[in-house]
Order: structure tokens, then C-alpha cells, then sequence
């Protein structure tokens, strides 16, 4: 049964710092690792989380882009885990985007990201994939695979004045 984990919070060093890779995908460890991060992103309304925002230091992420009362006009996918996850091309065209984030909880930010990008992962099995997102599915990978580099959503705002509470921006955009 999955459990529900503590997120790691704004000013935690788990999250500044690069995470390591796995070693064996497919490790029980693994499997129950993202079990947890997907109850835990499901119970807090996120669209994605990677293994430092609930104290682990793996490169591991969930992409999970769905309606949901943080982002109500999130495109719907299945959920999908990354492990060593990686961005293999980016296309010269960027949008910015407001972004919130599981670890800084009522606050989004205006945040410039690649509106492609093409990535690589590894599966619980092994296999290497390759997918192509754009747009909102492009931004969640990004802003997950952040995570993992030690880098936080904050750090790519432009201006102090592209942020404002979460509260604030449902009221603009809902």
C-alpha cells in the first residue's frame, strides 16, 4: 500500500542540490519509491514531482499532467515515472508559463521554459524512451527535471514582480 510522504519544503538542501542516478531501476526500492511519490503528488494536487521534494536523492520523476483545482485546465495523461531521466534536444522557441511548485506551497511564478523539448528515460525494466512533449506537458518535465539539478522554479523567474500567491492567481484564472 503506498504511503504518504513528507514534501521536502523551499530552504530544505535536499533540494539544492543534484540528485543521483539509479543504479537498478527496476529494485523493489524503486517501484515502491514511485508508488509513494504518486500518492503523495495525487494528495496534494500536483501535475508531476521528482524523488528530492520527498527527501530522497534519486533522479526519479513523475510526469502526471491532469485537471486538477491547482491547474483545472491541465491537458490529461497517464501517469508516467522517469528514471535518470534526461533532455536530450530543446527547441529554440520559449513561453512563459506560471508555475507552482509541491516544495513552495501558494506561490506561482512566471517562468520562462523550451515549449519542445525531446527526452530520455529508463523504465522499471530497463528499456530506454525516447517522447517528444510541447507545451504544458513540456513545462511539468522541465520543472521536475529541475528538481534533480538542485534548481528551483524561483530561480527562472525573470522579475520578483512575475510572482504572486497562489490564492491570487485562481482568482485571475480559473
Amino acid at each position: 500500500m503506498p504511503r504518504l510522504l513528507q514534501l521536502a519544503l523551499l530552504g530544505h538542501p535536499v533540494l539544492r542540490q543534484s540528485a543521483a542516478e539509479v543504479a537498478d531501476p527496476g529494485s523493489v526500492e524503486i517501484r515502491e519509491l514511485v508508488d509513494d511519490m504518486l500518492f503523495t503528488m495525487t494528495d496534494a494536487n500536483g501535475v508531476g514531482i521528482a524523488a528530492p521534494q520527498v527527501h530522497v536523492d534519486k533522479r526519479v520523476v513523475i510526469v502526471a499532467s491532469r485537471p486538477n483545482p491547482r491547474y483545472p485546465d491541465a491537458p490529461q495523461m497517464e501517469p508516467t515515472a522517469m528514471i535518470n531521466p534526461e533532455i536530450i534536444w530543446r527547441s529554440d522557441e520559449t513561453c512563459e508559463g506560471w508555475e507552482g511548485c509541491l516544495s513552495i506551497p501558494g506561490i506561482r511564478g512566471l517562468v520562462p521554459r523550451y515549449k519542445a523539448i525531446r527526452i530520455a528515460y529508463t523504465t522499471f525494466d530497463g528499456t530506454r524512451v525516447e517522447q517528444h512533449f510541447t507545451d504544458f506537458v513540456a513545462r511539468v518535465f522541465q520543472h521536475e527535471f529541475d528538481h534533480l539539478e538542485g534548481v528551483s522554479f524561483l530561480d527562472r523567474v525573470v522579475s520578483t514582480r512575475d510572482l504572486m500567491t497562489e490564492k491570487e492567481w485562481l482568482k485571475r484564472n480559473v
